[in-house]
């Protein structure tokens, strides 16, 4: 039995949706542990893109189960929106094949309204949120008035909930932000209808996931957004505000550590990031906007365009590190083809201080210039390479580099944006070490 961990080892949009996928092949269970609908995997299958944002990347394979974990907060309405998606489109067809942690929580009109009015509020200072109500959700967990959809499913307790928060969310919107103030009904009839369509998919999940293990299911567990927006280990505040690394799989999904048997960093041949915040390794000129294009760098749930730089080994290595990273999944190697020289960040220098290890501090970040080590290019394309040694010599050296300044071997090579232009070098569901 082998049970893999998927995580995004730099700032998210690493390609965890195409690696995903893959390995779903090998995969009984796939399990989304954190995270909204903030968040959006990109496959392609035949040509065809799809993307996904609470459901897990199995659901495009017709025999593979599907669970949202009790860490991921869930708008009902858009889940509701996937799933009949899907269905169109004839994946998901089998409704019990998804199933939803009754301890995950509820996304509500409030939490929207709030976090686009704060966006707002902040002018040049934000944070670069989606507005989705991602943040404000998980503040409601933590301040212990969250719902649950357990409480959806019991009307009184969800009318007695939602009455509380409206009268308090209401204040704050017209009081604090200047916004218009949500109605109760309104909400409620709403809500009250998501409660019966998603009332036969809603369990106690972690009790599946047991079940399920024990029967020797084999289970991947995806990550959403990556390390460097991890609400802890992240560059705070420009972070999401959940934990995104591999130790919250465990309270993300209900399992216990012992479960866990290989953790999988994604992590692009170069970096990219949305939204604000500090990006040491970023280019502004020419180079960048060919990384943009070449790439298609634009993300998945927003459209937003991603800013573009060199591999940064540093904030790769700091990944490493926190996740507890078994071996690398190199994603869009292929978009370097063409630069003479590409450049590999592998320290930061800072008021003439060299920082081999990422720095926690702000002001630092913002203000270091990357130590770079050059590696030649290569001029051929890479998009029909199936084995390492179809890359051209300076993208294998590349690649032996990349593995030797991280310490951690690189198990996959991502040529393309199709399942089938990839390079697999090592399985982690046939190595449960």
């Amino acid at each position: 039995m082998a049970n893999v961990a998927i995580i995004g080892a730099q700032w998210g949009d690493e390609g965890k949706g195409k690696i995903v996928d893959l390995f779903t092949q090998d995969a009984d269970v796939i399990v989304r542990f954190q995270g909204g609908n903030n968040a959006g995997h990109t496959l392609v299958v035949d040509g065809k893109k799809t993307v996904l944002h609470l459901i897990p990347s199995g659901a495009l394979h017709p025999d593979k189960l599907c669970v949202i974990g009790n860490g991921v907060v869930v708008d009902p309405e858009v889940l509701i929106e996937e799933i009949e998606k899907l269905k169109a489109q004839g994946n998901l067809q089998d409704d019990s094949l998804l199933r939803i942690s009754e301890e995950a929580h509820l996304i509500m009109p409030y939490h929207k309204a709030i976090d686009q009015a704060r966006e707002r509020l902040r002018g040049e200072g934000m944070i670069g949120t989606t507005g989705r109500g991602i943040g404000p959700a998980y503040e409601d967990k933590v301040a212990r008035v969250g719902i649950r959809f357990i409480d959806l499913l019991e009307e009184e307790t969800f009318q007695e909930k939602l009455s509380r928060n409206i009268e308090e969310k209401n204040i704050y919107l017209r009081a604090i932000l200047k916004e218009k103030t949500l109605d109760f009904y309104e909400i409620h009839d709403g809500y009250a209808a998501y409660r019966e369509r998603l009332r036969p998919l809603v369990i106690n999940t972690s009790l599946l996931l047991d079940q399920q293990m024990r029967a020797g299911k084999k289970v991947m567990f995806e990550g959403a957004q990556g390390t460097l927006l991890d609400v802890d280990h992240g560059t705070y505040p420009f972070v999401t505000s959940s934990n995104t690394v591999a130790g919250n799989v465990c309270s993300g999904a209900g399992v216990g550590p012992r479960q866990i048997h290989q953790v999988i960093g994604i992590s692009k041949a170069y970096t990219t990031r949305v939204g604000s915040g500090p990006f040491p390794t970023e280019l502004f000129g020419s180079e960048g906007e060919t990384l943009k294009r070449e790439g298609v760098e634009f993300g998945a749930t927003t459209g937003r365009p991603r800013r573009c730089g060199w591999f940064d080994a540093v904030a790769v290595r700091h990944a490493v590190r926190v996740n507890g990273i078994t071996g690398i999944a190199l994603t869009k190697l292929d978009v370097l083809t063409g630069f003479d020289e590409i450049p590999v960040g592998t320290a930061y220098r800072f008021h003439k201080k060299v920082f081999n290890e990422f720095p926690a501090s702000l002001k630092t970040l913002q203000g270091v210039e990357p130590v770079y080590e050059k590696m030649a290019g290569w001029r051929e394309p890479l998009t029909e390479a199936r084995n390492f040694s179809d890359l051209p010599a300076n993208a294998q050296k590349y690649v032996r580099r990349i593995e030797e300044i991280l310490e951690t071997d690189i198990i996959l090579i991502s040529v393309g944006p199709g399942r089938e232009q990839t390079v697999i070098l090592r399985n982690p569901f046939a190595d449960s070490r």
